[in-house]
């Protein structure tokens, strides 16, 4: 491996030589081997959408202009960055929806291991959803808050409720953008569909619809999985804590939490 830092942590680059000196790859050691690299998927003008490719585009004008469908540049480029868009919306949303199903588990289930121990957030993301409280305990809401958290992901029409916290004047752009997102699993779907050979080409359009799935992720699952964790576990505050590699210890059993 080359002796050029790899981190500006001293803690991990001492990891890494300790590694080294050990004989362990890692992934420093997987990236040396892998050069050089591919220059056409580096530049994402490399496209494996269907059976028929891979194609790839000569960025120097030199070669073929357009995948065997037709795709431009620009076009494979834009399909390339909406799928990852894609990838990591239903990444951040599946957690979400994980986090409802405990949020619903510990509703209706006291022996889950599950509590809520924000009740006063929970309680704001009912009266968010529209969600009736009154006379009525922390666990018939958050059964509640939990469905509707999960209907975010499926319903046929509307808006995402939670993007509704966004400024007027930014919801407006979006509306008239078109990329308000609706249902969380709908707009993943919709983009894989849109970026398939045969469907969509334009790459400003791609883009918009990659901002919609975007947004969906950010104003959706993403936000889902905060504010249910926070009604599970507890908001977080400022705390002080000791953090890094230095806090394990050779003789103890050290359990680490990782995700």
């Amino acid at each position: 491996m080359s002796q050029v830092p790899k981190t500006i942590d001293p803690a991990g680059q001492m990891m890494i030589e300790c590694a080294a000196c050990e004989g362990i790859r890692i992934a420093w050691d997987r990236l040396e081997a892998m050069q050089p690299q591919c220059g056409f998927g580096k530049l994402g003008v490399c496209c494996t959408v269907c059976a028929m490719g891979p194609c790839r585009i000569d960025p120097f004008g030199n070669g073929p202009q357009e995948g065997i469908c037709g795709a431009t540049a620009q076009t494979i480029v834009a399909r390339n960055l909406a799928r990852k868009i894609a990838a990591g919306c239903s990444a951040h949303s599946d957690h979400g929806r994980a986090v409802a199903e405990a949020l619903l588990l510990a509703a209706e289930n006291p022996e889950s291991g599950y509590r809520i121990k924000d009740e006063r957030k929970l309680r704001r993301l009912a009266e968010e959803f529209g969600i009736p409280q009154e006379g009525r305990s922390a666990e018939q809401v958050a059964k509640d808050v939990a469905e509707a958290c999960l209907r975010e992901f499926g319903k046929p029409h509307g808006e995402l409720v939670m993007a509704q916290r966004a400024p007027e004047p930014r919801k407006t752009i979006w509306r008239e953008l078109g990329i308000m997102p609706g249902a969380i699993d709908r707009e993943v779907v919709r983009l894989l569909h849109q970026t398939h050979m045969g469907v969509d080409a334009d790459p400003k359009n791609l883009l918009l619809s990659g901002m919609r799935c975007a947004l969906a992720d950010g104003w959706g699952g993403s936000m889902i999985a905060t504010d249910l964790q926070d009604v599970l576990f507890g908001s977080p505050k400022p705390v002080r804590a000791r953090t890094n590699l230095g806090v394990l210890r050779p003789e103890r059993v050290n359990v680490i939490v990782h995700g």
